[in-house]
């Protein structure tokens, strides 16, 4: 498995937090016959993740979770752009194998997470720290 495919650790502890996460979705698209070209974390404001799937791309953030569409443009150290980009969880942290389903199944309608205060106490915080392995990828 060429290196690219998963996100390397950021440099932020606070954007580091989704690593784990962001890996684990790797290895259920990749498990599940996706062709995950590369993927990355950025920025923060809100805390993002982008997995490359050939001309189509998905993005995580902190506040609205997955959205899928068209990779128009982006990288590491800047927001990445979407075309025609759609929501695909009905909340912000979604399982990695549900996620998959959902991919390959359909659509829910989004449950944005409050971008106003999110902290710890909404429980996203101690989710993604349940995804941390220790130097997994």
């Amino acid at each position: 498995m060429p290196e690219s495919q998963h996100p390397s650790r950021h440099p932020v502890p606070e954007v580091n937090l989704v690593h784990g996460y962001t890996t684990a979705v790797v290895d259920a698209l990749i498990a599940s016959g996706f062709g995950v070209h590369r993927s990355w974390l950025d920025p923060m404001n809100p805390i993002d993740a982008t997995v490359i799937l050939g001309r189509d791309a998905l993005v995580w953030d902190e506040w609205t979770g997955w959205n899928m569409g068209e990779f128009v443009s982006g990288r590491q150290g800047e927001r990445t752009v979407l075309r025609e980009a759609r929501s695909i969880s009905a909340s912000v942290l979604v399982e990695p194998r549900h996620l998959v389903q959902l991919i390959v199944g359909g659509v829910q309608s989004p449950m944005p997470r409050s971008h106003r205060a999110p902290d710890a106490r909404d429980g996203l915080v101690d989710a993604l720290h349940g995804y941390d392995v220790a130097d997994r990828h």
